[in-house]
């Protein structure tokens, strides 16, 4: 099986490509839309720079080598989405080629710009051009992969790098598109405009699963329907002649000194394999975790952060084990929950102290990512700190046992785990609060 894929990445811009209008998205249809991206004839494109800058930050972080000049050309196609009947896009001389991520060779990176989208209602086509003009690159790997499943972990290799150079912005995994060309014993076929990491790998799936069945005879496109989860024809496979690409005689070459890409370069930041790399060493992380926190820029800068106060084997375990599985319950991401860090750091340094339970750290936890609010002040109002005095545990025991003859009973026939039921009475009885191993050691010393 042999795998290349064409990954589509919209920058994070504040203006389209080659126009001044804004790239952020609107509800009302063709509304972000002027003579340039909407295609007028006589109007002049003008290249926004930052889309450049950007896209050969990428390339940097991905090893790859940039040209010293480069231009854009028309690619011809008659589409209702396309008003002009062609796309801007770089054919001849992309502006960066032979790069790199882990095992994956990648062929080239250009810019382009994305066209309309198609809105279709019942029998009704309707055309939306707010997208046309969106500034896009298009990284375009050699068919290294072996599985659909490499290339999903690739992409979420690929979608962390670009969120450190924050040249993209991450809503979800479904966000990410792309184009996938897969062959087995026969010919290529591509699966055109896949959207999201998991649809990319079910469709590779299913298509990989066909073709061992039934090989590929000619070169085809095909559409990926994940209602159905199923592959169809498009159309034959076109060759890059049958676009026609000539020289846009509206944009000028470019050329690409030295002194932008060092400068460029200097200013990438530490990204993620080498900050797990420095994670593992300096706060002595195992593998695993080191790359869990480093997987995402700002769960790393909270980690960073919080273990300058508190234990970071304390630190990464909250992080992972609740902060992560807290977020992914209420179906959002790390960036778009209100959590300070200084609560976080209030909240983590009760618990290391012995203060406050396991519980009421993940009780709390669920609250400061909807609000901030001091942990301290909110524990100290709900008498949320640990029980330790021991007539009142004494007490809560007592009435445990009482309550429960026939754990009572379980555990002195030998049945150790009933101590544990037992605890997590007295833990109700105490709404949490109670210091679990004193509970332990009342309740053994009791039952005797």
């Amino acid at each position: 099986m042999k795998i290349g894929i064409e990954i589509h990445v919209q920058l994070n811009t504040k203006s389209k490509v080659f126009c001044s209008c804004t790239t952020q998205s609107s509800e009302e249809p063709n509304t972000n839309v002027c003579e340039i991206c909407g295609g007028f004839p006589g109007s002049k494109p003008v290249l926004n720079k930052e889309t450049l800058q950007q896209g050969i930050k990428v390339a940097l972080a991905l090893n790859s080598k940039i040209a010293s000049e480069t231009f854009f050309s028309r690619k011809s196609y008659f589409y209702p989405d396309m008003t002009k009947n062609f796309q801007i896009t770089q054919y001849e001389t992309p502006f960066s080629i032979n790069g790199k991520l882990d095992n994956i060779r990648i062929k080239r990176i250009h810019l382009e710009e994305d066209p309309g989208a198609l809105i279709h209602k019942g029998s009704t086509c309707l055309i939306d051009y707010n997208r046309a003009g969106i500034p896009l690159i298009e990284i375009v790997t050699e068919p290294d992969f072996k599985s659909p499943n490499e290339v999903r972990l690739f992409l979420r290799k690929l979608i962390t790098i670009l969120e450190y150079l924050e040249v993209y912005t991450r809503k979800s995994e479904a966000t990410m598109k792309a184009d996938a060309n897969i062959s087995t014993t026969g010919e290529k076929v591509e699966i055109k405009n896949i959207t999201g990491l998991k649809e990319i790998e079910r469709a590779l799936n299913y298509e990989a699963t066909k073709q061992k069945e039934t090989p590929a005879k000619k070169q085809e496109t095909l559409g990926w329907n994940s209602d159905k989860g199923i592959t169809y024809l498009m159309r034959t496979k076109e060759t890059e002649d049958d676009y026609g690409y000539i020289y846009d005689p509206d944009l000028v070459k470019i050329e690409i000194p030295k002194e932008l890409v060092s400068k460029l370069k200097s200013q990438i930041p530490e990204l993620s394999l080498d900050k797990s790399s420095r994670f593992k060493k300096q706060y002595k992380l195992n593998k695993e975790d080191a790359e869990v926190l480093a997987s995402e820029q700002k769960l790393a800068e909270i980690f960073e952060k919080v273990a300058e106060k508190i234990d970071p084997d304390l630190a990464a375990k909250w992080l992972i084990r609740d902060l992560l599985k807290i977020i992914n319950y209420n179906k959002t991401t790390i960036n778009e929950i209100k959590l300070e860090v200084k609560h976080l750091i209030e909240l983590l340094g009760l618990f290391q102290q012995g203060k406050i339970t396991d519980k009421t750290v993940k009780d709390l936890l669920i609250e400061l990512i909807k609000e901030p609010f001091s942990p301290k002040e909110y524990i100290k109002k709900h008498n949320l700190e640990i029980i330790s005095d021991s007539g009142n545990l004494e007490k809560l025991c007592k009435e445990a046992i009482k309550e429960q003859p026939k754990a009572v009973k379980d555990y002195k026939e030998g049945n150790e785990k009933s101590i544990y039921f037992l605890t997590g009475q007295v833990m109700r009885k105490s709404k949490g609060t109670a210091n679990p191993k004193e509970v332990e050691k009342i309740l053994k010393k009791l039952i005797r």
